[in-house]
């Protein structure tokens, strides 16, 4: 066996050990494409059962920023488990009959197991939803307008939004929100989200990112900032500037 054939042979071996090599093959874009094609309003105001609605691309569509592997992780198996346990939480009590937006607006009122995952379940739904391979750049018109007027320009407001990122301890997500039609940032611990009667800063989302290390941990290990950075190059600033019109017309 030459040099070449062995190196193969080895990584080949390597990766069916780990179980990475079996779960890519497993979850190739057949899987997104069986997935119900729900929008994320549609997502809102279901109610139990609970489904998980298809990417919006396919799982490699975000790279280099994201890889494929973590996206199909990150979909398939973390949001996953959100909804299924969602699902399991929820049966033989009043939240069976409540939308997952019903549920957000009393989270605090929940179980610790619906409230965890009914907003890990709107979070990532929201998430996938404002990201796009065809992101990045600035935005425009009347968004872009306001963060000028927010936070001075568009580049501070990147800082600011991605300090709250990094800063966040531990598993969470940062937020652009709409407080009282004003901007504000913040981030939430955990899966908690500004719709939530329990958050620090209550407001209507426009824009989210989940900090939690299985969403980079593949490609960019600790390096939280590296993976935030390379977040702005492919957020949907058309779909984040359409939540901005949506909620302060």
């Amino acid at each position: 066996m030459n040099r070449k054939n062995f190196l193969k042979t080895t990584l080949a071996s390597a990766f069916a050990l780990s179980g990475l090599n079996s779960f890519s093959f497993s979850l190739r874009r057949s899987y997104n494409d069986k997935l119900p094609k729900l929008t994320l309003d549609e997502v809102v105001l279901e109610s139990a059962p609970f489904s998980l609605a298809a990417l919006p691309y396919g799982p490699e569509s975000l790279e280099p920023n994201i890889d494929k592997l973590t996206m199909e992780i990150h979909h398939g198996r973390h949001h996953k488990a959100y909804v299924d346990n969602l699902n399991k939480a929820i049966v033989g009590t009043p939240y069976e009959k409540l939308s997952l937006w019903d549920i957000l607006k009393e989270a605090g009122k929940a179980p610790a197991a619906i409230r965890n995952n009914a907003g890990g379940h709107w979070n990532h739904t929201f998430f996938w939803n404002v990201m796009s391979p065809k992101g990045g750049g600035t935005p425009k018109g009347e968004l872009l307008e306001e963060i000028n007027k927010t936070f001075g320009s568009f580049d501070k407001f990147k800082e600011e939004f991605a300090k709250a990122g990094t800063t966040r301890f531990g598993s969470g997500w940062a937020w652009l929100i709409v407080q009282d039609k004003k901007l504000v940032i913040t981030s939430t611990p955990n899966q908690d989200n500004p719709l939530m009667d329990v958050a620090e800063k209550k407001g209507s989302p426009i824009l989210g990112l989940d900090v939690w290390e299985h969403a980079y941990y593949l490609k960019y290990q600790n390096k939280r900032a590296d993976y935030i950075t390379a977040f702005w190059n492919v957020v949907n600033w058309d779909a984040v500037s359409k939540n901005f019109e949506n909620i302060t017309k």
